[in-house]
């Protein structure tokens, strides 16, 4: 995919018209220091227009990328591993689960996962919550490139597990590893 442009639009916490614009919705979700930004930038074939942090948490509230002026990139607050408090924790909790609740034109999800290790507790109610919803969603193990390939092959064979019926995409946001396939399936 020829990126031409892409711009934060907006960053937001509730009701606002552009949830219901008739421009595709992709919306990225991960575990807090997952790189989550990191592999939104490398999508984009931009270095810094997603804001990435040394200290996880960062992201307070849905942020909208306006790509190409044809579809959304939108960027939800991590979850778990934050430093956080547990109200707060809560508050993004319900922000997360109210989006993917909010009906919209046509919306897709990247679940980004951790390759190096087993889906956490979050992971796998996160994917409940987007299955539940009935929200189209990649599952993208991001961070291969740290790992050797008998780690790489065991560690994708356990997420495919965890995962089932639902092809999981080996990912470095840092290497541009499976940028390309992401983009295809996105764009399915």
């Amino acid at each position: 995919m020829k990126i031409t442009s892409a711009e934060f639009v907006t960053g937001l916490k509730g009701e606002a018209p552009i949830l219901y614009e008739h421009k595709p919705q992709y919306a990225f979700i991960g575990r807090s220091n997952v790189g989550k930004s990191s592999l939104i930038n490398c999508l984009l074939d931009r270095k810094s227009l997603v804001k990435t942090s040394s200290t996880a948490g960062k992201t307070k509230e849905i942020n909208f990328f306006l790509v190409n002026y044809k579809m959304y990139f939108v960027d939800l607050p991590g979850y778990g591993f934050s430093h956080s408090t547990i109200e707060e924790e809560a508050a993004f909790s319900q922000l997360i689960q109210w989006y993917f609740m909010e009906p919209v034109f046509k919306r897709k999800a990247v679940l980004i996962v951790d390759a190096r290790i087993k889906p956490s507790d979050f992971d796998l109610e996160m994917y409940r919550i987007l299955k539940e919803n009935e929200v189209e969603t990649i599952v993208v193990a991001n961070k291969v490139d740290s790992l050797i390939q008998k780690e790489k092959h065991a560690n994708l064979k356990a997420l495919a597990e965890a995962f089932p019926g639902v092809s999981i995409i080996p990912c470095s946001a840092k290497t541009r590893l499976g940028r390309d396939e992401i983009w295809k399936k996105l764009l399915e």
